[in-house]
């Protein structure tokens, strides 16, 4: 993640720790176990009405693989490049527009700075709609609302980091897949619990030791949300913990700095960026 997003986040967080309710000391730092606790798959959610569009999203998606720009796009967040602003038109049905839902409290694949968009999935939807020919509109929304809102016919297509599930085509058709991702755990950087932990297995056997008593925030309506509550359509058993939800992963870290919760559970990309921005500090 490049330096100067992660400084800006950092910053945007500072004075969310000196307000906390309890707030531990903001020298404190946190850190991500590195072991993937689940294997899913991104796609793009395409309304369902308009199979032209997935045919033609399909058909950018290989050639922007095939090409590099992909590869391009990621170097500027995982890499030495420096992320694009991408912006967005106003909504105007008398124009030929591509309306794309997102929840740009994700990143590093959306987020905003300003009134301008970052991020992997923003920088595609502007590639997709010059690929279409179409003026680019982003519609920023709640994480739990981005697939309905394309289910609904209000967005055209869904760009948010969305992992492929049963539960999600019942609002959309998804597109080919075009990034492997995971959940991973976040925890206080002198926190112990999982330092011997070597695979999965050994992570979910110390999970499942664990009650109510102990609180494990995730995102609204992500992966992480279904692994810790127990799933049986995302074919997640859960735990007994107690799961809070929060709007983005960088309000849950946010929390458990705070004290109020013990443990993250948050997709790998962003876990690495909150935490080195957390630790920038």
């Amino acid at each position: 993640m490049k330096k100067l997003v992660a400084m800006l986040l950092a910053l945007s967080m500072a004075a969310a720790m000196l307000a906390g309710c309890g707030a531990k000391e903001a020298s404190e730092k946190v850190k991500v176990i590195d072991i993937d606790l689940t294997s899913e798959e991104y796609a793009f959610g395409v309304d369902k009405t308009q199979p032209e569009l997935l045919e033609q999203t399909n058909a950018f998606i290989a050639q922007i693989m095939d090409d590099g720009t992909f590869d391009e796009i990621c170097d500027r967040y995982f890499g030495d490049g420096t992320p694009v602003a991408v912006e967005s038109a106003k909504l105007d049905e008398s124009k030929d527009q591509l309306v794309v839902a997102t929840n740009a409290a994700f990143e590093p694949f959306e987020y905003t700075e300003g009134d301008k968009y970052y991020g992997i999935d923003m920088e595609i939807a502007a590639a997709l709609a010059d690929y279409l020919g179409q003026e680019l509109v982003i519609q920023n929304m709640d994480f739990d609302a981005v697939c309905l809102s394309v289910g609904q016919q209000k967005c055209d297509i869904a760009m948010a980091g969305l992992t492929v599930n049963e539960e999600r085509k019942e609002y959309v058709t998804f597109t080919t897949s075009y990034y492997n991702a995971s959940q991973k755990l976040i925890v206080m950087e002198d926190d112990t619990t999982f330092d011997k932990c070597t695979d999965v297995a050994s992570v979910e056997e110390i999970l499942n030791g664990f009650d109510a008593k102990t609180k494990i925030g995730v995102q609204n309506g992500t992966t992480g949300q279904f692994y810790v509550e127990g799933d049986a359509d995302w074919g997640f058993d859960g735990f007994a913990v107690t799961c809070t939800g929060y709007k983005n992963g960088s309000m849950a870290v946010q929390d458990m700095i705070n004290g109020n919760i013990d443990f993250v559970i948050i997709d790998s990309a962003p876990a690495a960026a909150i935490t080195e921005a957390i630790n920038a500090l």
